[in-house]
C-alpha cells in the first residue's frame, strides 16, 4: 500500500475498529537475516542499580551544590494542585455547604475538579492583576492556534520538499550533478570493500579488558554500524557514520576510543586529555558517560562529564586532573576553555560528535567553530547520527580529512519492530487535539508512554491537565533545572510516573528501557526529527508503537513517514470514536478555569522565589563585596549582542522547520544591527531590464505613468484576436512596415527642400522660406546648404 492509498483510507469515513495485532506467522516470515538485524540484548539496560545518577552526583557534588546554592527551590505543580484540592475539601473558601457537597460529589464521579464560583474568579482576577485582564490566553491552545496557521503551510511545504530531496542517500532524491559527484569524490575517501565481515567482537583485535566489559554488559554480536565502524576507527581514519536509531552507535565510537587509549603513555607527567565527545543535550551526555564508564570498568581510563546544570567548581577540579576522555556539551566546554586555567585541548587525539546533524545546525554552529579552533589539526574526527547526510558543505566546516562514509541505513527507515499509527485531525477541529490525546491515554496507552510536543509551554499545560485527571506524569524540557530534568527521567525509568511530557530535547539518543509507546501531539517539521522521536521505542530489536496526530497541513510529512516505514503492514490508521472525543472536549472545557488558576498560582510562587533570591543576592553583595569583586569575570567568545543574534537565528530556524534560509539570516542581521542592505536595488538585473526599471521610475516622478499605461493597454487591445465570425485584420510584415516608413521619411525630406527652394510656405508656419519673386542675398541658406566660404550670420 502506497502513501497515497493510505491517506485516501484516512480520508474515508470508517467506523471505529480495534487495531489488529501482527500475527505470529507474519512475523516469522518477515524476520530479517541475522546479519541485517541489530544483535543487541533486548534485556540490557544502562540503568544503575539504585538511583541512575547516584554515582555521578556523588562525584560532582551536585546534591550539596543544589541544596547550598542560591538558586530557588523548584516549584511542584502537584503540590499546588493538592493544596487547591485540600482547600476546597476543608471548606476554607466562603460558599454554601450544600453547593460544596454537590460539587465534591461531581468531582468524585468525574475524576476531575469543578469550576470555581464567582467569588473565586474575583479573587483570581485580583491576584493576576491588570496584565492578565488585558491578555487572556486559552490554557489549552494548540500549536496551530497560536497564530502559526498562515505560515505553517508554507513552511511545511518547504520542509517536506527539502526532506524528500535532501541528501544523496535517499533513493528517491534527484540525481546528483556531475559537479557534486566530483566534489564528494575529492572530499571522501575511496570506498573499499571490507576485507572481513565481522560477526563477533573476537575477530576485531580488541584487548581483553574490553572483551570482559562487553561480555559483562551482555553484548552478543556487533551491530552493523559497530562492525563497520570499529575496524576503521582503530586505523585512525575520519568517519561519517549513519545508522538507524537504537543500533548501538555510542558503543561504536567508545570501544575503539578505549582500545587506542590502552596504548597511551602512562604516568603523572604523561597525563593529558586525549579524547573529546560532544553531545547536544545534557541527558545524552549523562548516558554516554554511563556507557563509557561501564565499557572502561576494567581499565585505568578516566571519564569526565562537563555539562550545564552541574557544579562548575567540581568540574574545574576534575579537569585539573587531566582526565583521558571528556564528554561535554558545547556551551559548558567553551566556558571552561576560556575561564578554567591550565585546561586546553592541545593534546587531543580524537574528536567525536554524537548526533552530528543537530550539532551542525545553526544552534551550535558558532560554538563548534570556536571548539574546532582549539583542537589540533592532526586529530581523528568521527561524526555519528541517525539522520546524517553526506552534504559536503556541512562537513567541510568540521575540517575532516578524507573521511570514510559508513551509511548502514541509507534509506533512513524506522526500526523493524515499530508499528506506526496515525490519527487524523480533521480541518477546523484542531482544538480537539488535547481531547484526542487524553482519550488515547485513558483508553489504550496507560503506562510507559512518552508524549512529544513542539513547545515547552504546551508540554507544561498538558502536564497540568494530566495531573488534574489523576494521571501520573512528569515533564522534560529546557525550562526546568538540571535537578528537575534528572528527577523526571528517574521517575519515568523507575515507573513512578506513567507519562513523560517532553519536547525534542528528549528525542536525541536517550535510551530508556521499556518505553512501549511514543505519541506525537503534533507532527514535527522535519522527517529527521520524526525518526528521532519514534526511535525512542522499538530499540535493540524490541517491539514498540508510535501514535501521531496528523492535521491537514501534515500530508506531505505523512507521506514521507510512510515511505520510510520498515514494512507496509507496520503502518496503521487508528480512529477514536467521535462521542469519546466530544466527551473529553466538554470535560477539558470545564477544566480551563482550574488550569488557569494553577498556572497563575505557579507564576506567583516563581515571582516570590525570584524576589527572595534577589534579596539574598543583595545581602551577599553587601556582606562579601570584596571577595565577590576580586573574582575574575567569566568571559565568552561572543558579545551579548552577538549571542542574542545567534539565538534569534536558531529560534527562527527551529520555528521554520529547521531549514536554514540565507536570505532570512541576512534580513535578521540587518534588522538587529540597523544597517541598510549593501546590495543595489538594480543588482542582478540585465542592462535592458535595468534601463526599463529606471525609465518607469522616471515616468512616475514626472506623472507620465498614466499616459504610458493607457498606451500599453491600447496596444494590447489592438493585438487581441478578432471575435469569431468577423474577418481577421491582416497585419503587415515587419519588412513592409520598415520599407514604407523609410519611403515616407525620404519623400517628406525631399518635399521640404523643394518647398524651400521654390519659395513656398512651409507646413508649419506662413513665415517659413523666402517669398516668391524675392531676390536671394549673399549668405542666404538654400536647401539646408551654405555657400562655400560664406559665414553664418
Amino acid at each position: 500500500m502506497t502513501a497515497d492509498d493510505f491517506i485516501m483510507t484516512m480520508d474515508s469515513d470508517v467506523e471505529d475498529q480495534p487495531v489488529a495485532q501482527p500475527s505470529k506467522s507474519k512475523s516469522k516470515k518477515q524476520r530479517p537475516d541475522a546479519e541485517e538485524e541489530a544483535q543487541l540484548n533486548p534485556e540490557f539496560s544502562f540503568d544503575l542499580s539504585a538511583y541512575p545518577y547516584e554515582d555521578l552526583m556523588e562525584e560532582a557534588n551536585v546534591r550539596d551544590y543544589v541544596k547550598a546554592g542560591s538558586k530557588p527551590t523548584p516549584i511542584s505543580v502537584d503540590e499546588i494542585i493538592e493544596r487547591r484540592r485540600l482547600s476546597k475539601a476543608t471548606g476554607k473558601r466562603k460558599r454554601d455547604a450544600e453547593a460544596s457537597e454537590s460539587e465534591e460529589d461531581a468531582d468524585d464521579q468525574d475524576g476531575s475538579i469543578g469550576d470555581d464560583d464567582d467569588d473565586d474568579d474575583d479573587e483570581e482576577e485580583s491576584i493576576m492583576g491588570e496584565e492578565s485582564e488585558e491578555e487572556e490566553e486559552d490554557p489549552l491552545a494548540t500549536s496551530d492556534e497560536d497564530g502559526d496557521d498562515a505560515e505553517g503551510n508554507e513552511d511545511e511545504e518547504d520542509v517536506d520538499s527539502e526532506e524528500d530531496g535532501s541528501g544523496s542517500t535517499d533513493e528517491d532524491s534527484e540525481e546528483e550533478t556531475q559537479a557534486e559527484k566530483n566534489r564528494k569524490t575529492a572530499f571522501f575517501a575511496a570506498e573499499e570493500e571490507p576485507s572481513e565481515a565481522h560477526t563477533s567482537f573476537l575477530t576485531m583485535n580488541l584487548s581483553r579488558p574490553i572483551h570482559k566489559a562487553i561480555t559483562g554488559l551482555g553484548f552478543l554480536k556487533p551491530t552493523p554500524i559497530q562492525a563497520a565502524t570499529i575496524p576503521v576507527a582503530l586505523l585512525g581514519k575520519d568517519v561519517v557514520g549513519n545508522a538507524v536509531t537504537g543500533s548501538g552507535k555510542t558503543a561504536a565510537f567508545i570501544i575503539p576510543m578505549i582500545e587506542r587509549l590502552l596504548y597511551r603513555e602512562k604516568g603523572m607527567k604523561a597525563a593529558a586529555t586525549r579524547c573529546l565527545v560532544l553531545v547536544p543535550t545534557r541527558e545524552l551526555g549523562v548516558q554516554c558517560f554511563e556507557v563509557g564508564t561501564k565499557l572502561a570498568a576494567h581499565t585505568d581510563i578516566r571519564f569526565c562529564l562537563v555539562v550545564g546544570g552541574l557544579s562548575v567548581k567540581a568540574q574545574e577540579a576534575a579537569l585539573r586532573t587531566r582526565p583521558d576522555v571528556i564528554i561535554a556539551t558545547p556551551g559548558r566546554l567553551i566556558d571552561h576553555l576560556r575561564n578554567s586555567h591550565s585546561f586546553t585541548l592541545d593534546t587531543l587525539d580524537i574528536l567525536v560528535l554524537d548526533e552530528a546533524d543537530r550539532m551542525l545546525s545553526d544552534g551550535f554552529a558558532d560554538e563548534l567553530a570556536e571548539i574546532i579552533k582549539s583542537c589540533p589539526t592532526s586529530r581523528q574526527t568521527m561524526l555519528f547520527s541517525a539522520t546524517m547526510t553526506d552534504s559536503v558543505d556541512e562537513l567541510v566546516r568540521m575540517s575532516l580529512n578524507k573521511p570514510v562514509r559508513l551509511f548502514v541505513d541509507p534509506k533512513r527507515s524506522t526500526a523493524r519492530g515499530l508499528i506506526q499509527e496515525f490519527v487524523r485531525v480533521r480541518a477546523g477541529k484542531e482544538s480537539e487535539r488535547s481531547a484526542l490525546l487524553v482519550a488515547l491515554c485513558k483508553r489504550s496507552f496507560k503506562n510507559k508512554v512518552v508524549i512529544f510536543f513542539r513547545s515547552k509551554k504546551l508540554a507544561h499545560q498538558l502536564r497540568i491537565v494530566f495531573s488534574l485527571l489523576d494521571m501520573k506524569c512528569s515533564e522534560l524540557h529546557g525550562d526546568l533545572s538540571q535537578e528537575q530534568r534528572l528527577s523526571a527521567l528517574h521517575q519515568f525509568r523507575d515507573g513512578s510516573v506513567d507519562y513523560l511530557m517532553a519536547t525534542d530535547l528528549a528525542s536525541r539518543g536517550l535510551d530508556i528501557k521499556g518505553i512501549e509507546t511514543v505519541i506525537n501531539y503534533d507532527m514535527p517539521g522535519q522527517l529527521a526529527q520524526y525518526l528521532h522521536r519514534v526511535g525512542r521505542t522499538a530499540r535493540a530489536g524490541r517491539q514498540g508503537r508510535s501514535v501521531t496526530l496528523v492535521g491537514e497541513a501534515d500530508r506531505k510529512m505523512l507521506k514521507a513517514a510512510i515511505k520510510h516505514a520498515s514494512g507496509e503492514d507496520m503502518v496503521r490508521h487508528r480512529q477514536v470514536p467521535a462521542e469519546t472525543v466530544a466527551k473529553w472536549s466538554q470535560k477539558l472545557e470545564g477544566l480551563k478555569s482550574e488550569i488557569s488558576a494553577v498556572m497563575d498560582e505557579e507564576k506567583e510562587e516563581k515571582q516570590l522565589r525570584r524576589a527572595e533570591m534577589e534579596i539574598k543576592k543583595g545581602q551577599n553583595l553587601i556582606e562579601h563585596e570584596a571577595e565577590i569583586y576580586s573574582r575574575p569575570a567569566r568571559t565568552w567568545f561572543q558579545s551579548e549582542k552577538e549571542k542574542e543574534k545567534a539565538s534569534a537565528i536558531s529560534k527562527e530556524q527551529y520555528e521554520m522547520g529547521f531549514k536554514a534560509v540565507a536570505t532570512g539570516k541576512k534580513a535578521l542581521a540587518s534588522k538587529d544591527t540597523g544597517d541598510k542592505p549593501k546590495r543595489d536595488k538594480f543588482a542582478g538585473l540585465t542592462r535592458r531590464a535595468k534601463r526599463r526599471k529606471m525609465a518607469m521610475e522616471e515616468d512616475e516622478e514626472h506623472g507620465e505613468s498614466r499616459a504610458i499605461k493607457a498606451a500599453v493597454r491600447s496596444a494590447k487591445k489592438a493585438q487581441r484576436p478578432a471575435k469569431i465570425g468577423l474577418p481577421e485584420k491582416r497585419l503587415e510584415s515587419s519588412k513592409a512596415k520598415a520599407k514604407a516608413k523609410k519611403a515616407k521619411r525620404v519623400v517628406g525630406r525631399q518635399g521640404d527642400r523643394f518647398d524651400k527652394d521654390m519659395g513656398q510656405k512651409g507646413s508649419g508656419s506662413s513665415q517659413q522660406g523666402p517669398k516668391e519673386g524675392v531676390r536671394a542675398k549673399k549668405g542666404d541658406v538654400i536647401g539646408g546648404m551654405r555657400k562655400k566660404g560664406g559665414k553664418k550670420k
